[in-house]
Order: structure tokens, then sequence, then C-alpha cells
């Protein structure tokens, strides 16, 4: 199942110190989205981005239209007639608390546009990220798991990446980072599980092994986030609106504990016998948790 490996490194390898506070041993995230709006997501830590900027289409929007509940599935949508100031792209993101430990999530990704022409390339993630603050800021660190179903990034088939960066610079393009990446169609739901430990990151999916990236300087405390934005350049030309949706059904989060897939999946089940839609012990830290990247 893994797929092929690629590292694009700097000389310098520099392990940051990590930021104080944040996720102890044993604390749980948990939320199983079942609200009756998307305003109950706010109280519960989320932000819906409404900030403009990086990444996808310059001049695209972001705004809490782009979230709907359906039944428990949280739905994230991008729509585009095929020009900036009439594309929307959506992210979700929450607090910057969490480091080493267990994170998971099952998504359901697309295979296309649900409504409108398909063609746009277009990204669906579920990563873990903590802000840059200059090029090539050693303190930065994202762990990602990204699906590309109308492919892009010099690839024309739907591929799935994982990735783990130590940093980069935007103008002109600089990347350090590990990325293992697998073609094929993999619609669908899901359950996408990374275990984050002293540096090495471990990527899982539907309980098997994936990716492993070892010694890697993920730097910082992260937050949680969910993306779905199109490729800069790569929208398709034509002036029909479209639509292209991921969703999520639940997201999980042990710290300081290395949990296998399935124990994961026993530990949701079990919350959802119990009835817990949602549960955070993760203690809170005082730093900035912004969403606009």
């Amino acid at each position: 199942m893994i797929g092929s490996v690629r590292r694009l490194a700097l000389p310098l390898l520099l392990l940051c110190a990590c930021a104080t506070g944040g996720a102890r041993h044993g604390s749980v995230l948990f939320d199983d989205f079942r609200y009756a709006s998307t305003a109950e997501l706010a109280p519960h830590g989320w932000i819906m981005r409404t900030a403009p900027g990086w990444p996808g289409v310059p001049g695209a929007l972001w705004g809490p239209e782009s979230f709907s509940i359906a039944g428990d599935i949280l739905r994230m949508t991008a729509t585009t007639s095929g020009v900036p100031a009439e594309t929307r792209q959506s992210q979700l993101c929450q607090q910057r608390k969490f480091l080493d430990g267990t994170y998971a999530a099952r998504v359901r990704f697309t295979e296309g546009a649900s409504s409108g022409p398909n063609g746009d390339q277009y990204v669906q993630s579920f990563y873990l990220i903590c802000p840059i603050k200059a090029p090539m800021d050693r303190t930065y660190g994202e762990v990602d798991f990204e699906y590309l179903a109308n492919g892009g990034w010099g690839t024309f088939q739907p591929t799935f990446f994982a990735t783990t960066w130590d940093t980069f610079q935007l103008e002109p393009w600089i990347a350090d980072r590990t990325f293992t990446n697998r073609t094929g169609n993999i619609a669908g739901w899901h359950t996408l599980v990374m275990h984050v430990e002293h540096g090495a990151v471990r990527y899982f999916v539907d309980g098997q092994a994936f990716a492993e990236h070892g010694g890697r300087a993920y730097t910082e405390m992260m937050s949680i986030n969910f993306n779905l934005w199109f490729i800069r350049d790569q929208l398709l030309k034509s002036s029909d609106p479209r639509e292209y949706q991921e969703e999520i059904d639940w997201v999980y989060f042990r710290g300081g504990a290395v949990l296998s897939p399935a124990s994961v999946e026993a530990e949701v089940a079990a919350m959802r016998r119990r009835g817990t839609a949602f549960i955070d012990t993760v203690p809170a830290t005082r730093l900035e948790s912004p969403c606009n990247f």
C-alpha cells in the first residue's frame, strides 16, 4: 500500500524547542459533529475560516457559508465559476494546543464536482499545522493527508499524499518536506490516523500503514485542520457554477499515546455507545490560533 517516498531537503535540519503547555498524556479531544447548526462549532473551539490568503486561488473568499450540518456529518464545500471573485473555499481549524499523540478522523473524499461541470483541480485535506513566521522559518511544521481527485502538482491522475513538512518559502518556491503518494481513485469514506511521536510521523489509511517519515522536526504546538481548496491557476475554463464537497464524520486526538487504528475505532465506537458527542480534556494554551493557512 505504501507509495513512492520523496525527500526534498536543505542542508540544515534543526529540531526546534516545543512551546510550553498543550496536550498532556492521556488528554482527549473527540467531536462527533452532532450539531443542530454550524453556530455550535465555535463553543467547542472550532474556527470557520474567514481570513483571505493562501492556499488556493488568490482573491477567493472564505467564510461560514461554506459549511453545513447534514445529519451528524459536517459538510465543507468549495464553489467556483472560474474567476477568483466567484470562488469560495473552506477551512476548519481547532485550537493550537496539540503535539505528540494519536490523531484520527473519518473523512469522505469526493471524486469530482457534486454539481456543475467537473475538472477543476482541488485539494481535500486533514492536517496539523503551526504558523510560519517568515520564509524558511524553522519553527514551522505541518503534517498532511491530502487527496487530489482531479490531479494536480504535476500529476493528471487522482493522487493521495501524506506529507511531513519542515519549512518552505513561497517566492521563489522552496519546499523542505518528505512526502509519500499513491495514484488511484480513493473517493468515499476513510479513517485516517496519524502517529506523531518524537518528531516522527506514521500515517495509516483504513487500518493499513501508508507512510512513515522519520526524524522530522514537526515543531511547536499545532492545530487540527480540514481544508477544501482549488489549486492556483488550475480552474476549469468554464463560467458555469460548480460545487465540490468534503465531509467529516468525527475527529479524535489522544495526547502522548500511540494507539493502533483498531484501538482508535474501538474508542470512538465506545464513546458513541455512551452517547458522548463531544469531549475535550486537552489543556488550553495562550498561543494564538490563526485560521488562515
